[in-house]
This record gives C-alpha cells, structure tokens and sequence, in this order.
C-alpha cells in the first residue's frame, strides 16, 4: 500500500469539502486581550499584524490577568519549571494540592482531582467510573462531547443515548433497566456548539429516581455562572444533586488542565484506577499556581462583575446581529453562533474576515457540528467594546453582501 497517497488523498477530500483546517498562526501579547498578532500564511515576509480575536475559550481574559500572571511567575522562580514527573511516582506538589482545595471549595464537595486537560478528565474518569462498576449502564445525552464518548466507550458499559436535554426520553430509557443495577446518566451544563443550556435539577431528580449516579461536566460554565463562578449547578442551586461535576482550567480561569470534584470516595477511586491520571506527568507547578489564583479572583466581588459584564456583552452582540438580520441561532448562554450551514461557505466567511477586517473566528464544520449547520461560534469578552462589536457586525454584513448569503428579516423590515 502506498501510505503517502493514502494520506494524500483523505486530506484531499477534506479541501473539496472544505474541510480542511487552517491554524492561523498568531501571538497573544500579554495586556492586549483581544488583540492578538497574526503571523504570514507559510512564513512569508509579511510583518505580523494586529487582529481582534472573536472565538477564544479564554472567555474572561483571566489568562492576561495580572494576579494570575505573578503567580506564575512567583511559582516559577520559587519551584523551577516542571512537576518532575507523574504525581504517583514523583510525589504531588504542594501547589497541586491547594489547586485541588480551592477545586473542592468552588463546588462544595469533598475532594477534587486535577488533570493534564478536559478532554483527559472526562475520558479518565468516565472510562473509571462506568468500567468498574459491576455491570454499570451508562446514560448519556446526544449532544455529549467527544471526550464524553471517549470515555464511555473505552468503559465498554451498555450505553443508552438519551435526546438532547430531554427529561421524559431520559427516564424511558432508565427504566427499561433493572433498577438494581449500577447506573450513570452523563450530560454537560452548557453546550458549546449551540448555547444551550440543561435541565440539570430535572435530569438530576429524575436520575436519583432511579437509582443512578449522576455526571455533569461543566466546562463552558464554571468561572462564567453562580455567585462564586461554580457554574450552571450553583447558579441554580442544584449542586448537591450532582455527584460528579467536571471542569476545565483552560477556559474561564484562563490556563490549562481539567478536574472532577465530588465525594472523597469517588475522587480517590478514581486516582487509584485511572490509567491516564497514573501514567501522566502532573501540570508544571506554575500552571496549578496560576489555576488556582484564577479561581479565587472569580470567586470574588471581581468575578461577579466580570460574569455580569460578560453577559451583558454577550448579549449586545446577539441583539446586534438580529437587528442587522444576520442568522444568529437561540442561544441561552455565553455563546453567539451565527448559522451558514456550508461548509465551504463557512470557511469562506471566516477568510474574509479575518484577511479583510483583521477579525479572527474559526469555522465550525462536521464533526464538530452536523452536517448543513456550520457556523460561526462567537465568544465575546468583558474586554470586547463597543467598538469591537460595531466594527464586528459591518464586517458580517460586508462578507455577507459579498457572498450573496441570505440574511432574516427584521423588525425594523416588518
């Protein structure tokens, strides 16, 4: 077999699709969010030049904040650069270890346990937990993200798939299993393709009803929602109901990692048995630093006021885009996707935009979302202004004209 051509002729079919990814190469530059530099196509000649970035999961600039930055920079001067090696072999760092304190005090749970990243938190502990309970039927929501599919499948439990955020079809599909048996239904807070957002108290009770435990991942929530920046379960005092709750440390608290918290015997189950928390080299100390300071600012009267600023934001840029007729999808949350539903088309927009308008938004294509729903996924910030979104919503208008695209009536219209 001649692998080159092989190779060759699959990336091939992901341009004719229009597909293919494009990483744009840019540079962050501390004090400047959400500015960023973008480098030359290919290492041309070209000088870099400054972009306004519109899709960073960084949705409240924590990773340029200056409390969170001197602790990194405290960590490394006192700590060196890395962990030294697995948490099991290479003991666990102190500074891991207050991560994982401020963790369990966020969501008021017992313990925490921090991971490399999201995606290794949910495939570790739900390939833990639903593979090692006797003969354990897992429940998981249509929409669940791929590190949740990840992990169940590597569970090898009988799986159940429930409709998108639907109660009734969840508790149909529990009760067509004995109810002796162990059970986990598997579902996340906000989904980040589409805004929405989970009955989480009625997916909980329904879930207690029958005897099952229950997984939540909160990885577009947490630091965004709740009084202290818990997430969707605290914001509506459903915490208790859940006895996993997942995150991330690389979105809202700004730098990188992952984490579930819950019970002490829970947590510890899981460090004992999953292979990708045993055999993997810990977060470098000033990563945990930088975590767990981000966490307590958020925790703060100054995360609440990032969290109503940030919604307030996001909500101007939903209204803004109606008003102009530009396709912006219902959403409940944080998140601005604005519909194209061609792949092609998609990432048509999005080279306009940012080679014209020096605006960076990447396209979201299958499989990340179906087939004739590509979009555009927007994530404004508290640091996003006025002028960001003006400048924003004339450049759409513009791609739109120039590629004849349909827009929606509007109120003003009708």
């Amino acid at each position: 077999m001649d692998y080159d051509q092989f190779f060759k002729r699959s990336l091939e079919d992901l341009r004719q699709e229009g597909r293919y990814r494009v990483f744009a190469e840019l540079e962050r530059k501390a004090g400047r969010f959400p500015r960023a530099l973008r480098y030359p196509t290919g290492g041309g000649a070209n000088a870099p030049v400054e972009i306004t970035v519109w899709c960073s999961n960084d949705y409240l600039g924590m990773g340029q904040h200056q409390a969170v930055l001197d602790a990194m920079r405290d960590a490394v001067g006192r700590y060196g650069a890395g962990a030294g090696g697995t948490r099991n072999i290479s003991g666990t760092h102190h500074a891991s270890i207050e991560l994982e304190r401020e963790l369990a005090d966020l969501h008021g749970t017992e313990a925490a346990l921090v991971f490399t990243s999201g995606y290794v938190a949910n495939q570790a502990a739900l390939g833990t937990l639903c593979g090692r309970l006797p003969n354990c039927a897992v429940f998981s929501d249509a929409s669940n993200h791929a590190s949740m599919i990840h992990g169940i499948r590597d569970s090898r439990a009988e799986k159940h798939i429930f409709g998108h955020n639907d109660v009734a079809d969840l508790e149909r599909k529990l009760a067509s299993v004995a109810r002796d048996r162990p059970k986990v239904v598997a579902f996340e807070s906000v989904y980040s393709m589409d805004g929405d957002i989970a009955p989480i108290g009625e997916l909980a009770a329904v879930a207690r009803k029958y005897g099952a435990l229950t997984y939540l991942d909160e990885v577009h929530a947490v630091g965004m929602y709740g009084p202290r920046g818990a997430g969707v379960a605290e914001r509506d005092r459903v915490t208790r109901e859940i006895d996993v709750i997942e995150g991330t440390l690389g979105k809202a608290f700004g730098v990188m990692g992952g984490y579930i918290a819950g019970s002490a015997a829970i947590i510890d189950f899981v460090r004992s048995h999953a292979g990708s928390f045993i055999f993997t080299t810990a977060l470098p100390p000033a990563v945990t630093a930088g975590a767990a300071t981000a966490i307590r600012v958020l925790k703060s009267a100054e995360g609440q006021a990032l969290r109503a600023r940030h919604q307030e934001r996001a909500q101007t840029l939903m209204r803004r885009l109606a008003e102009r007729g530009l396709p912006v999808m219902p959403s409940q949350s944080h998140i601005v996707p604005v519909l194209v539903g061609d792949a092609a088309l998609c990432k048509q927009v999005s080279d306009l935009l940012l080679d014209q308008h020096r605006i960076y938004v990447q396209p979201i294509n299958y499989p990340t979302v179906p087939r004739g729903t590509e979009r555009l996924r927007f994530t404004p910030t508290p640091l996003h202004s006025d002028a960001d979104i003006d400048h924003l919503v004339r450049a759409l208008e513009s791609a739109w004209d120039a590629l004849k695209l349909k827009r929606l009536a509007t109120a003003a219209a009708q």
